[in-house]
């Protein structure tokens, strides 16, 4: 499809120009916003000039390194094209990326980890610094000049409204009919004179299907044909199976003893192959007319609305893998009365979170024996991903669940540990731990009576013995109330970074 059939507006027609051009506007040491959540919406075209002009830059013996926020992870050929061309200096809120974090745990970017629903309003109070462009990729633009959002919408619109400049790439290869899909609002404002968000239920609109944008600030329009990037989720394994029956049986208990309503109550669901597992699960289980309330809308969550199972999902981006997404395009008419996509600081806002009652699901690292929960780090200074949006689910939701297998790496390490080499989630966020061996309940018990629930109920076999063994001889020393022996707490991990493995 041409240009001039996806931009409808003469002004901004006139200012479109090739990717090489448009990177002419960032300059070194630019702060950059760019659009993209989880491998959904991010641009195409610019981060790739971008990248070859800071080599050109390079090469000459000049500086050029940039600044990057998101809305989330993008792609290999955002994140890991800039970071490979020493293009990026900063990096925020998250990052899924092998080369980013490579470069990341070298020390050769700087990355913020935030707390998803904080970023947009961090930015419009003017803790991370002024941004100087926004690159966002859109479908088109009407007549009118308001912007049709790509498949995520993440920080776009505050992207827009805070950068000195913009630049539109336009998708010519994502369908136009995601129009009215997206649900803008515009009804946030800074303290003092912030109100009460008016969404009540999950499937709500309180918003408008476009994007707006200040055409002064507009200096490019680049066209792209590219989709985003292909999810890959594997068949869920016999541990993921089982992890999904445990939380089934346990929101099945709830609703029995009127701890649930009989009507489900919104459902968040992580990113990962265990969460689509989960999602499975509740394809099969006995629960009707669901809603979803989450940050991506993921393959397990699209089997659920074409399945009646869930009458419609509100989410910031939909990232898919191939079949998939094949699916989502051909019967686009469909999942557009039942999908709703929200900027993240909606998707993500602790206001509507603990308001609608979510039942949150996400993944974890590890977990030690008293329920603090580590979601980014590896061995204690490695970053993996990013705490993402789990805190803004796991302290405001209604129930909260953290889920891992109980170990990786063959065996060698266990996800249960004496104490958690990193802190994301306090034991005070920790509702629920789940992992294939069990689920254990933390609500309303001390911490000795949780450390017990989860050796009993979440360790393999081959580190109960070790982890009940760490408990008892720190029960004979010390406070009681927390018991540790601080000499060995971390021993594990540096057993496992001296040895390989965490077993003695």
């Amino acid at each position: 499809m041409a240009l001039a059939e996806r931009v409808r507006h003469a002004d901004f027609l006139s200012r479109s120009m090739t990717a090489e051009q448009a990177a002419q506007h960032v300059a070194h040491g630019a702060t950059v916003g760019l659009s993209g959540f989880t491998g959904a919406g991010y641009p195409k075209a610019l981060p790739q000039a971008i990248a070859a002009h800071a080599q050109s830059e390079h090469k000459a013996g000049r500086p050029y390194r940039i600044n990057v926020w998101t809305g989330a992870s993008t792609a290999p050929e955002v994140d890991g094209l800039l970071a490979a061309a020493d293009a990026m200096a900063q990096r925020l809120p998250f990052n899924s990326d092998a080369m980013a974090r490579k470069k990341i745990n070298a020390g050769e970017i700087d990355y913020i980890d935030m707390h998803l629903s904080h970023v947009a309003q961090h930015a419009w109070f003017g803790f991370l610094g002024r941004l100087d462009v926004a690159i966002i990729e859109i479908v088109g633009v009407t007549a009118d000049g308001l912007l049709i959002p790509s498949t995520a919408v993440g920080n776009n619109k505050t992207w827009l409204e805070i950068a000195d400049k913009v630049i539109l790439e336009v998708n010519t290869k994502l369908p136009l009919r995601l129009e009215g899909m997206h649900d803008i609002y515009y009804g946030t404002a800074l303290p003092p004179r912030r109100v009460p968000i008016s969404l009540t239920h999950a499937d709500n609109r309180i918003g408008e299907p476009y994007l707006q944008v200040d055409p002064r600030k507009v200096v490019a329009v680049v066209e792209t044909h590219s989709g985003d990037r292909d999810n890959v989720f594997s068949q869920p394994d016999a541990n993921s199976q089982r992890i999904a029956e445990y939380i089934i049986d346990f929101l099945a208990h709830e609703m029995k003893h009127g701890r649930l309503p009989q009507q489900m109550l919104p459902i968040q669901s992580g990113v990962g192959n265990v969460a689509n597992a989960v999602l499975a699960g509740l394809l099969h289980g006995p629960f009707d007319n669901l809603l979803g309330f989450t940050e991506v809308l993921q393959d397990g969550m699209l089997d659920l609305l074409r399945a009646g199972k869930m009458k419609r999902a509100s989410a910031t981006a939909i990232s898919l893998s191939r079949s998939a997404y094949e699916d989502f395009e051909k019967n686009i008419d469909f999942y557009r009365e039942r999908i709703i996509l929200r900027p993240q600081e909606i998707s993500n806002h602790p206001e509507l979170v603990r308001r609608l009652g979510i039942i949150a699901m996400n993944s974890m690292i590890e977990a030690d024996i008293y329920g603090n929960v580590n979601s980014t780090h590896l061995m204690g200074s490695s970053m993996m991903n990013g705490i993402g949006g789990s805190g803004d689910f796991a302290r405001n939701g209604y129930l909260s669940f953290f889920v891992t297998p109980s170990v990786a790496k063959d065996g060698k390490i266990s996800c249960i540990v004496p104490m958690c080499s990193h802190v994301d989630h306090t034991e005070h966020d920790t509702q629920i731990i789940v992992t294939e061996q069990g689920l254990a309940d933390l609500r309303g018990l001390s911490p000795r009576q949780r450390a017990q629930a989860i050796i009993d109920h979440c360790a393999h076999p081959d580190y109960r013995p070790m982890l009940q063994d760490y408990f008892d001889r720190a029960r004979q020393q010390g406070a009681q109330h927390t018991p540790h022996l601080l000499g060995e707490a971390l021993s594990w991990h540096q057993r496992c970074l001296d040895t390989g493995d965490m077993r003695k």
